[in-house]
């Protein structure tokens, strides 16, 4: 990713990007019933790192599978590259835990930008008090071995009912988290931008009392060259 584009698009909201993305024909790139453990946060931005489970089978998903150094959940936390997103394909079960606080602490000492689940986190009122974006659907104690069983790192995944391919952008908020497909990044990064700032003159214009017809969408002839001189005289 190009660092204007993240510089970009730590600026932009979901909703924003949400627009941006239904111009372009994808109407689904929000994941479902997924919340940030603390909204004050900056934005995340990051490429997709991923980490898939399945089912966990009784006789394959013991606490001592915890002993191998090749288990998948533990590289994945020790390869997610620096500046990337973790994000989990939990099959939106929040029954078990995805992760808890140390993996979490891991992930944000070695540099990552955040991690996202479709499942739950463990220990999230210690993971809520990191200054680290972390996004799940719901708190949840139980190990993930109970449940999930690790089997892939770094593949095309599913969450919350979004494709997320390896290397895609992904961008949380206060609302939540969007996936930008790679290749769509740099234009839909500027185009919201763009937005950003025309949304942020209409903010003004309507919070001075003005009506919003003809002026958002900008149908009156006058609302553009208006914008115009607004971003001129450096009002953003």
């Amino acid at each position: 990713m190009k660092a204007t584009t993240r510089d970009q698009l730590a600026l932009v909201s979901t909703a924003t990007l949400c627009t941006a993305l239904f111009k372009r024909g994808l109407r689904h790139q929000f994941l479902q019933n997924v919340h940030p453990l603390n909204a004050t946060l900056p934005n995340m931005v990051g490429e997709a790192f991923t980490l898939r489970y399945i089912p966990a089978r009784e006789d394959l998903n013991t606490l001592s599978v915890f002993q191998d150094r090749a288990h998948p959940q533990r590289v994945a936390v020790e390869t997610c590259p620096s500046g990337a997103v973790l994000v989990i394909d939990s099959r939106q079960d929040a029954r078990a835990a995805s992760a808890g606080s140390i993996l979490v602490s891991r992930l944000m000492k070695r540099g990552a930008a955040g991690i996202v689940t479709d499942g739950g986190f463990r220990d999230s009122p210690a993971i809520a008090a990191l200054p680290f974006p972390s996004y799940h659907q719901r708190p949840s104690a139980p190990t993930n071995l109970t449940l999930h069983q690790a089997i892939d790192i770094n593949v095309p995944i599913g969450c919350g009912d979004v494709a997320v391919f390896p290397g895609d952008v992904v961008v949380g908020d206060g609302e939540g988290v969007i996936v930008i497909p790679a290749h769509l990044a740099d234009d839909v990064a500027a185009e919201a931008t763009a937005m950003t700032e025309f949304e942020d003159f209409v903010t003004e214009r309507v919070m001075a009392g003005q009506s919003i017809v003809g002026l958002y969408p900008p149908t009156d002839p006058e609302t553009l060259p208006a914008f115009e001189a607004w971003r001129q005289g450096g009002r953003r």
